[in-house]
């Protein structure tokens, strides 16, 4: 936890939060912080700064909190990727809030299970946490946004168009496609299929509406490794 993060609900005087469950106990176990002690924190959605423990106690730690960091800039990317089992959703949902991305859509394909749709993970709260996570490691404060979308061509035929809008719109599926470009300029769309790729009508019906299939090379990577490379060769 790099960044300790902050909500409103966490303070009980103007300048001074209490916290206790997960931050407390890291606190208290990895930084090992005392009365005194400076530690680095953010509010969810607004800037970053620091604090200095007032008190520890069994059940909570107080701090005094003094925000005058502003966020970093956000990766100006939005993802748009089958949704995974989700073990593997757990992991590129951290990930992908470590490295900035703002906005996610989970969307349906032939080759996403059904009973991924059941995960309780996709519930709000529990979404929440695993973002959480990806911002306390990377220094972050201001949460992505996570869209659900169970239905692929009307997703794709009537919403997506207008969000490709003025933006690099790629697919991301092996074959003999040109290979990813490097350190893009412009804001961009990048959507990704599941364990096995895109069906063709699938690639079809994005080649239709403006993406440009891409593809990684010739190694057929797992999404959770392939995910954050295509990221980092964009920008």
């Amino acid at each position: 936890m790099n960044l300790i993060l902050l909500f409103k609900e966490d303070y009980i005087e103007p300048g001074v939060v209490r916290l206790g469950g997960r931050r407390m106990t890291h606190i208290k176990k990895v930084h090992r912080a005392g009365v005194g002690d400076m530690l680095t924190v953010g509010m969810i959605n607004g800037d970053m700064g620091s604090a200095r423990v007032l008190e520890t106690a069994p059940g909570y730690v107080d701090m005094a909190v003094i925000l005058d960091t502003p966020s970093p800039a956000p990766l100006p990317l939005t993802l748009v990727l089958a949704l995974p089992r989700p073990k593997m959703l757990r992991r590129i949902l951290q990930t992908v809030a470590s490295l900035g991305v703002k906005e996610i859509y989970l969307i349906n394909t032939w080759r996403v299970e059904k009973s991924f749709w059941s995960s309780a993970l996709l519930e709000p709260d529990r979404l929440e946490n695993e973002l959480v996570l990806g911002l306390e490691q990377s220094r972050d404060t201001v949460m992505p946004k996570v869209h659900l979308r169970r239905l692929f061509k009307p997703f794709v035929t009537r919403e997506l168009p207008e969000i490709i809008q003025g933006k690099m719109a790629f697919t991301a599926h092996p074959g003999p496609w040109d290979v990813c470009p490097r350190s893009v300029s412009k804001p961009c769309v990048l959507a990704m299929g599941p364990e096995g790729g895109f069906i063709e009508r699938e690639v079809a019906t994005f080649l239709d509406i403006g993406f440009k299939t891409v593809s990684l090379g010739e190694r057929i990577l797992r999404l959770e490794t392939a995910v954050p490379y295509i990221i980092s060769r964009l920008y």
